[in-house]
C-alpha cells in the first residue's frame, strides 16, 4: 500500500506549469479541421449493442415521479430533501453502447481506452477526432466505449442516479457490467493501467466522468469535461456530500490529498443558471470557475477553458475544441 500511495503522489505532483492553463475562447467558433472526414487516412469502425435494465445488478432501473416534490426540485434545483421514494419509482430501461475500434486494432491485444457518457450524442464526433489524432500519432491508438444513460434527466431519473450521485457506483457499473460485455463482443483487451484509461462527458455526464476518477483513481486518471454539473443536483441527498457535486470544489478537493487526475474542462459564459446567486449551489459558470481554482490550489494537471457567448454544452465549442481536448488529456501517456 505504501508503494501505491507513493506512486499516486508522484503522479499527482508531476503537473508542470504547462499543464496548469486557463484560457478564454470565442465568441466566434468554427469546427476544428480534425472534425472533417479525411478519406486519405485510416478510419476506425463503430459498433453497437443494447443493454437492458433486467440484466443489471447495479442499476435495475428507475424513473422520475411527477408530484409536489419533483415539481419543487424542477423549480429550485436540489434544495428539497425529498426521499428516493418521493422522487422515483422502479421502471425498466434500455441503453445503447457504441464502440469505436481504431483502424488496425489486433483482436485481444491490450489497448488504452476512453469511456464517454451520453455516448450516442458524441459517437460520430469522437470517432472523427480519434481517426485524425491516431493517424497523426498525437494520441495512442485507443478504443472508445460510448455509453448512453438509462434515461431521463436530473433528480429522480435513471440518468440523474447514474451521473449525479457522489459515489463510485457508476464507475463500478462500467467496470463490472459494461466493459466485460464490450470485451466479449469485440475481442478487446482493455488495459488495467489507470494512466491508459480516460473518461469524458458533458453536463451531468462530465460530473460522472470526474466521479469515476475521484472515487476510483486506481481505474481512471484522465478526465474531459464540457459544462460540468459541479452543482447541487444529487438525488436523493447524501449527508456526506449535502451539496452534491458542489462539494467537490467547496470541500472534497481542497480538503483531500491530491489524486492522480488530469482534467480538461470547459464552461460557457451563458451556461446554465449563470446569473443565479451562490446560495443556490446551482450556477454552472461559478461552479466550474471554482472547480478550476480548487484544482490549481492543489497542484493538479488541469486545463480550464472559458467560452465566451457559449451556452450549456455549446456544440460550436465542442466542434472547435474536441480534438485539442482529447490530445491534451492524453499528453504524457506512455504504454
Amino acid at each position: 500500500m505504501k508503494t501505491l500511495a507513493l506512486a499516486l503522489a508522484l503522479t499527482a505532483s508531476a503537473a508542470t506549469a504547462q499543464d496548469k492553463v486557463e484560457s478564454v475562447i470565442g465568441p466566434d467558433y468554427a469546427d476544428a479541421p480534425e472534425m472533417a472526414v479525411n478519406p486519405n487516412q485510416p478510419m476506425g469502425s463503430l459498433h453497437g449493442f443494447v443493454m437492458m435494465s433486467a440484466d443489471s445488478r447495479i442499476y435495475p432501473g428507475i424513473r422520475a415521479l411527477k408530484n409536489e416534490y419533483t415539481a419543487k426540485l424542477d423549480a429550485y434545483g436540489n434544495r428539497i430533501a425529498a426521499t428516493a421514494a418521493q422522487q422515483s419509482e422502479a421502471a425498466p430501461y434500455r441503453r445503447e453502447v457504441i464502440v469505436y475500434i481504431p483502424a488496425g486494432y489486433k483482436p485481444n491485444t491490450e489497448t488504452p481506452f476512453m469511456v464517454v457518457q451520453d455516448g450516442r450524442d458524441y459517437a460520430t464526433r469522437v470517432a472523427l477526432a480519434l481517426d485524425t489524432l491516431i493517424a497523426q500519432h498525437r494520441v495512442p491508438s485507443m478504443v472508445a466505449v460510448m455509453i448512453q444513460s438509462g434515461g431521463g434527466d436530473a433528480q429522480g431519473s435513471e440518468r440523474g442516479l447514474e451521473y449525479d450521485t457522489m459515489s463510485g457506483r457508476y464507475a463500478e457499473f462500467v467496470e463490472r457490467e459494461v466493459l466485460p460485455r464490450v470485451a466479449a463482443n469485440y475481442h478487446i483487451k482493455f488495459t488495467a493501467n489507470p494512466d491508459g484509461r480516460a473518461t469524458m462527458g458533458a453536463s451531468s455526464g462530465a460530473s460522472a466522468a470526474f466521479s469515476m476518477a475521484w472515487y476510483h483513481p486506481e481505474w481512471y486518471h484522465r478526465v474531459l469535461s464540457y459544462s460540468g454539473t459541479f452543482v447541487n443536483q444529487q438525488s436523493p441527498p447524501d449527508p456526506a456530500t449535502p451539496e452534491g457535486a458542489w462539494d467537490y470544489h467547496a470541500h472534497l478537493i481542497p480538503e483531500s490529498a491530491a489524486k492522480p487526475i488530469r482534467i480538461w474542462m470547459e464552461v460557457g459564459e451563458k451556461d446554465l443558471h449563470f446569473g443565479d446567486p451562490e446560495s443556490t449551489f446551482h450556477n454552472w459558470p461559478l461552479a466550474n470557475r471554482r472547480m478550476a481554482a480548487a484544482l490549481k490550489a492543489k497542484g493538479y494537471a488541469y486545463r480550464y477553458v472559458f467560452a465566451k457567448d457559449a451556452v450549456h454544452v455549446d456544440q460550436r465549442v465542442v466542434g472547435q475544441t474536441l480534438p485539442e481536448a482529447i490530445e491534451w488529456v492524453w499528453r504524457g501517456y506512455r504504454k
